[in-house]
């Protein structure tokens, strides 16, 4: 089956995915409570846009990570690990001024009080990556380009690049965005709400949860949400537990010169040379799958990836919203931010299983190293 960007070149040599963004080392705390109290942490990596390309990597595809780190032994850290995945590095600059962003954060779920998260990124060598610095031959090599929210938050010059990759261009891959509010990045009150926005129209597929469209453009509803993003051919809007529904269908003008890629991840048909055809939206909702959580982080780029994945292989909607359920529980029931994912029969056997049999799994710790019939995935 064709993917996203199917004919623009050699299936047998280009990249699947291509992800900009910045990755920072981790530090993880040794046991529950606040920063002041924990007398150790342990060392990992964390980044949206790498998390999804290891995750991609791990599950067979091509995928590589372009980002700027500093020379300094957590840029070496951050480069050896995320290439150990399988994915593609050569394209990452190093930054012989500017240091490696790192963070502190406790153990508890991000969404709740307690959470803390100590930042050390600010001038840090990935906050200066820019139209001029990064090498656009090695970001537009893909058939998808993977961007997010977190980098137009780190500077001027981030913003400015977001905007070029984004912009209409020949041959332009297609354009995953990831929204990924962080109010706590921005420092320009609602200019943060508006740049997303922005961003999020120029692309081709977006992904947001109803909690951050609500939080940053007071839109509540999935709905809601389609109706301020009208131009992307895919919505991805995640509901928490309740699920995911997705907005799938050609819309007005694809942002490149590459007419098969926007619609061949709706699933739609083809809007021919000019773009102008304008079809209704396929809505399609699918359950969240029940989990029990060691640590809810990385489980939205897990989800992203999981999702990209079925899109490249071309499956149908709900295949590709059920193996970004699963992606994400593969995440979910391990303490960091990456892990390997189910095997890819295994995974396919999950995502292909009738209403009733999705609906009774629960899927627990060490669940993907098993690779079982799906009946015998535990169940309540």
């Amino acid at each position: 089956m064709s993917g996203p960007a199917a004919g623009t070149a050699d299936a047998a040599t280009t990249t699947d995915v291509v992800c900009l963004g910045e990755s920072m080392v981790t530090f993880l705390p040794s046991q529950p409570g606040r920063l002041a109290d924990v007398p150790s942490f342990g060392r990992g990596i964390g980044g949206a846009e790498s998390n999804v390309a290891c995750a991609l990597a791990a599950a067979g595809h091509r995928a590589a990570w372009v980002g700027r780190v500093g020379a300094d032994g957590f840029g070496d850290h951050l480069v050896e690990t995320i290439a150990s995945y399988g994915v593609d590095t050569s394209a990452v600059r190093r930054d012989p001024v500017r240091p490696t962003g790192i963070y502190f954060r406790t153990a508890t779920d991000r969404g709740t009080d307690t959470h803390e998260v100590a930042y050390y990124r600010a001038g840090s060598a990935a906050s200066a990556m820019s139209p001029d610095n990064v090498p656009y031959e090695d970001l537009l090599a893909g058939r998808i380009l993977h961007l997010s929210g977190i980098t137009a938050a780190l500077s001027a010059d981030c913003l400015a690049l977001l905007r070029d990759l984004t912009a209409p261009r020949p041959g332009r891959p297609l354009v995953s965005f990831d929204v990924n509010h962080r109010p706590h990045l921005w420092r320009g009150g609602d200019a943060d709400a508006s740049v997303l926005l922005e961003l999020a129209r120029r692309s081709d597929l977006v992904f947001v949860g109803e909690d951050e469209a609500e939080e940053a453009w007071g839109i509540v509803g999935a709905e809601a949400i389609r109706a301020a993003l009208p131009e992307p051919a895919v919505v991805v809007v995640k509901r928490g537990s309740a699920g995911a529904t997705v907005f799938s269908g050609l819309r007005p003008g694809p942002r490149s010169s590459n007419a098969g890629g926007a619609e061949n991840a709706a699933g739609a048909g083809s809007t021919g040379a000019g773009g102008a055809e304008t079809a209704p939206d396929a809505v399609t909702l699918v359950p969240a799958l029940r989990v029990d959580v060691v640590a809810a982080v990385g489980a939205g780029d897990a989800f992203a990836a999981g999702f990209l994945s079925a899109t490249l292989r071309g499956l149908p909607v709900r295949e590709r919203v059920r193996h970004g359920h699963l992606m994400a529980a593969a995440v979910l029931t391990v303490p960091g931010d990456l892990t390997d994912p189910p095997a890819r029969d295994h995974a396919d056997r999950l995502a292909a299983l009738d209403d009733d049999a999705w609906g009774r799994l629960r899927l627990g710790p060490g669940w993907t190293a098993a690779d079982r019939a799906p009946e015998e995935v535990r169940t309540p």
